[in-house]
């Protein structure tokens, strides 16, 4: 594949070959342009193309694609992006809906399911005639019957006199009728309180056993009067057979045994008290007190599968499912392998695809909003393994995400496989055991922003690593953290002081297992584990959630959620997550609105002499409200145009030519710069051009430190990868001097991160902590676990082997711990 002239965002122009059918990551500095070149250029270009293929008509549904701005791009396959953003926020969607399992499972059930009554549980079967006569030839022997007599219950327990329906099947030269149960003559007159419920049976004919061809005409004359059902009367016993699903016992009717009977997206299968959520309501949390949360209706619920119903199996780990799938493939019988054998194959393939990524702790029925953007993009990824494509290019964003090393390994596995089909794949990631295992290897840099977007280096993994390519070793940051040139030290010292400690007891959320934790505060805490132990739910749902009610009340008894206590809140003021969320959904909001240095410059320009003279305030100088904005576009520096057939164009405006200020503002300069220009400034340009202005540049400065210096102060925030925008939220914390003793949750902060922005951000977190603050970080990257002061690890493995306490204390404590999965594989980092 050939690209020449690639220039979106911040690439420069770049010319680049990556071979086909190989593994090729792009790697490089956090903002460096690796996301620009894999899915702005090359994905956005590939799909493109395709989509281009097809009629106007079809486009009109897909929504067209901007062109790349790239030169060209010879040799490009049809492509598929496999990326971070979480699946879906609908709690209908669920990982069996997402990865297309529970559409076979409800095939399966349909087809090869074994029917009960919901009321009495009573096995139901559907019989033909012939079912019907064997069983009444064979039931009869086994008694030691001569005779039967056969009988149609055209009537059960209903109002009515019924005089008519006797006569009826007097003409029709039937002699006998069972009415509640007496014999009757037709030919008497039978009188009936018509308020009252009553059973009929009509006598159809008594058959000795052995006469076969009377005994069937005898049945089918039964099934036809009482639409299906048979009453088969011995001298000591008698049964009812139904060649309907009705459970014979209690009447019970069942709908027909079909796959939308399973399904709690649909009518005919959801639970009618929740429609399918499994919950009170859309926003309770509470379960659904007719379903119990399984979401279906009982009919549904009463058709088992080796024992077992529909919605048990959801709830199965997904190793236990396997298992279960397995052992049912070994017993099935010739029958159901030829209704369904087909099906249940899919099932254990995908998953099997499912554990090879390291998701064996999930459960069909977990909603897909509670996944982590990391587990999303396996799911995804193991979808697209099993649907056997070849000759496609896949584009895919730092698999790794939320992978403890010992996943990665099965990770990698699969990514070969994949590429072994004849696929190429294209991964941006930083993760070092993924970089090693590729075959080519596109380093962007040097450093990011407008100082990025250069190719560094480009070729064999291993002949760049030999140092064949004499420049390359030395331009590119990634072959020099690779081969040992540069490297994160470890801490001269571990912080160990006593800043009094929280104390979290009995911690019962998910999966963990009534564990008790202590987090020393005033420390850099990582918590580490295998994908599944438990982190987030300790993380999130103990901690966060309960100190947040605690705070919220001071004084009051906060309700615990998911835990016995929790002691040491008064050590700390608040509590506040930083996650890698966008810091804003439009493209109004930037940097410069997020950290409040806006303000202190709307401030700085409001009192220039220029603007006093004409009389603008600071609210001149906004372009969210009228007055000094540009009213044709409101500020926005861009219109958007409806195209109908084509997709909507965001065009420049044309009045302001996107500067987002009228005419009259922008005659306020200093230095020769007014607040348009000052707004596409950079952050180092910015700390140069107010120096002297400590308001001004105090903040900048913050955002320095955080190594956001290249990106520009009114850039839009949905252009901020999400590594920037904790680093800005990580900033706008730094920039309050007074809010001492608050605990701050990172979730992995190292994601989109390199070696060079690992360095900076463990420099940023230890600035926290030194102004008297507690960071607490769930972290896989070696290289941050090894550079904090205490380290809590849980596991010893995902889902229901996980949720325990497996060590805590100092980085070379855990390592001496032999049930640490973290331990094993964070030894050769402590060595110094």
């Amino acid at each position: 594949m050939i690209i020449r002239g690639a220039r979106m965002h911040n690439l420069k122009n770049i010319n680049l070959e990556i071979p086909h059918n190989k593994l090729t990551v792009i790697s490089g500095v956090s903002g460096s342009g690796k996301s620009s070149l894999a899915f702005d250029t090359i994905f956005a270009e590939g799909q493109r193309q395709y989509v281009e293929s097809l009629s106007p008509y079809m486009r009109q549904f897909l929504g067209q694609k901007k062109p790349a701005d790239v030169d060209e791009i010879i040799g490009l396959a049809p492509a598929i992006a496999i990326d971070q953003k979480a699946l879906s926020h609908n709690p209908r969607s669920t990982v069996g809906t997402l990865t297309d399992i529970y559409d076979y499972l409800r095939v399966l059930y349909a087809r090869v399911g074994d029917v009960f009554c919901p009321l009495c549980g009573h096995k139901i079967e559907k019989l033909t005639t012939e079912e019907m006569v064997d069983i009444i030839i064979n039931r009869g022997q086994d008694a030691g019957e001569k005779y039967v007599a056969i009988m149609s219950p055209v009537i059960r327990n209903r109002k009515g006199e019924y005089y008519q329906l006797l006569y009826n099947y007097l003409g029709l030269g039937y002699a006998e009728a069972r009415v509640d149960g007496k014999i009757h003559s037709l030919r008497e007159k039978i009188k009936l309180a018509s308020k009252q419920n009553h059973d009929i049976d009509i006598v159809i004919d008594k058959v000795m056993l052995d006469d076969q061809s009377r005994l069937f005409e005898a049945v089918e004359n039964a099934m036809e009067y009482s639409k299906g059902l048979v009453v088969a009367k011995y001298e000591k016993q008698e049964f009812l057979l139904s060649s309907n699903w009705t459970c014979p016992n209690d009447n019970f009717s069942f709908p027909e045994v079909e796959p939308r009977l399973f399904s709690f997206n649909s009518p005919a299968g959801a639970c009618p008290e929740c429609a399918g959520l499994g919950k009170k309501n859309f926003f309770s949390e509470e379960k659904c007190e007719a379903c119990l949360g399984a979401r279906l209706k009982p009919e549904g619920l009463s058709v088992k599968v080796a024992n077992k119903n529909i919605a048990e199996v959801a709830k199965l780990s997904l190793d236990k499912t396997l298992k279960f799938f397995n052992s049912y493939y070994d017993k099935m019988t010739k029958r159901e392998l030829a209704i369904a054998e087909n099906v249940v194959i899919q099932i254990i393939s995908r998953l099997e695809f499912l554990l090879k990524v390291g998701l064996d702790y999930l459960s069909l029925e977990r909603e897909a909003h509670t996944l982590s953007g990391g587990e999303a993009q396996r799911i995804r990824l193991s979808s697209q393994i099993s649907s056997h494509l070849s000759r496609t290019l896949y584009v895919l964003d730092e698999p790794t995400i939320g992978l403890h090393e010992r996943d990665t390994e099965k990770l990698i596995d699969t990514l070969k496989k994949l590429r072994d089909k004849d696929n190429t794949i294209i991964i941006v990631e930083h993760d070092e055991k993924t970089i090693l295992a590729a075959d080519y290897l596109v380093d962007l840099g040097p450093l990011a922003g407008v100082h990025g977007g250069e190719v560094m280096a480009a070729g064999e993994v291993k002949a760049l690593l030999a140092g064949k390519d004499k420049d390359a070793t030395k331009k590119s940051l990634t072959l020099q953290y690779l081969n040992g040139h540069r490297e994160i030290n470890l801490p001269e010292k571990r912080r160990e002081q006593n800043h009094g400690s929280l104390k979290i007891i009995g911690a019962s959320a998910n999966n963990l297992k009534n564990i008790t934790v202590e987090i020393p505060l005033g420390r850099l805490v990582g918590i580490s584990g295998v994908s599944g132990s438990g982190k987030s739910s300790f993380l999130y749902d103990v901690l966060y959630k309960n100190v947040s009610h605690i705070k919220a009340r001071p004084g009051g008894r906060a309700k615990m959620e998911d835990v016995k206590e929790i002691k040491g809140t008064d050590y700390i003021n608040k509590v506040i997550v930083i996650d890698q969320s966008p810091i804003g959904r439009t493209p109004r909001s930037n940097p410069a609105t997020y950290t409040g240095i806006f303000t202190p410059i709307r401030d700085f320009f409001a009192s220039l002499p220029e603007a006093r003279e004409r009389g603008y305030g600071i609210g001149r100088f906004s372009f969210n409200r009228p007055g000094g904005r540009c009213e044709a576009c409101e500020g926005a520096g861009a219109n958007l145009i409806e195209m109908h057939f084509l997709p909507p164009v965001l065009v420049e405006c044309e009045v302001c030519r996107g500067k987002r200020f009228n005419r009259e503002t922008l005659q306020v300069k200093y230095k020769d710069k007014n607040i348009a220009q000052v707004l596409d400034m950079t952050i180092d340009e910015a700390v140069e051009h107010f120096d002297g202005n400590y308001y001004i540049t105090e903040k900048l400065k913050v955002l320095q430190s955080v190594g956001l210096g290249y990106i520009k102060i009114g850039q839009s925030a949905t252009t901020l990868s999400g590594g920037e925008a904790q680093r800005i939220k990580i900033a706008k914390e730094l920039t309050h001097t007074l809010g001492k003793r608050t605990l701050y949750l990172l979730d992995e902060p190292t994601t989109g991160l390199h070696y060079y922005d690992i360095d900076m951000l463990l420099t940023v977190l230890n600035k926290l902590v030194e102004k008297g603050n507690s960071v607490l970080v769930i972290e896989h990257n070696m290289h941050m676990l090894k550079s904090m002061d205490y380290i809590i690890d849980l596991g010893p493995d995902g889902g229901e082997k996980g949720g325990r306490l497996v060590a805590a204390g100092a980085p070379e404590d855990i390592v001496r711990e032999p049930e640490s999965e973290t331990g094993k594989y964070l030894k050769p980092y402590l060595k110094k």
